[in-house]
């Protein structure tokens, strides 16, 4: 299962490094939200995925789930979501003052 988990990461890091290579501001976004997402994948494969019991102290338990590459992505989350919105508010708001979402159009080059 960790191997299938890895692949979906590395998938989701290519078409993400791929989106972000592109021109236009959206798919910029869009890139950084599937890089979040491989990096959450990658946490978790990390973590081993493992079933045990919560991790609380009972008698009679012997194998717990780590809490913690859980709270990494549950953190890593909440700052993906902030980050993404950020993106997308100042991605409208330079599409709306420039007239355009390109990124060459926007540098001032001239696009062809």
């Amino acid at each position: 299962m960790e191997i299938i988990m890895c692949i979906l990461a590395g998938i989701l890091f290519a078409t993400g490094v791929y989106n972000l290579l592109q021109k236009q501001l959206l798919r910029i976004v869009i890139g950084t939200g599937l890089i979040s997402h491989g990096a959450h994948l990658f946490i978790l494969t990390m973590g081993e995925l493992k079933r045990g019991a919560p991790p609380i102290l009972v008698d009679g338990v012997e194998s717990y789930t780590d809490p913690l590459p859980q709270a990494l992505i549950l953190t890593s989350i909440v700052i993906s979501f902030g980050v993404t919105s950020f993106l997308l508010v100042l991605a409208y708001r330079a599409a709306k003052e420039n007239g355009t979402d390109n990124m060459e159009q926007m540098r001032g080059t001239e696009y062809e």
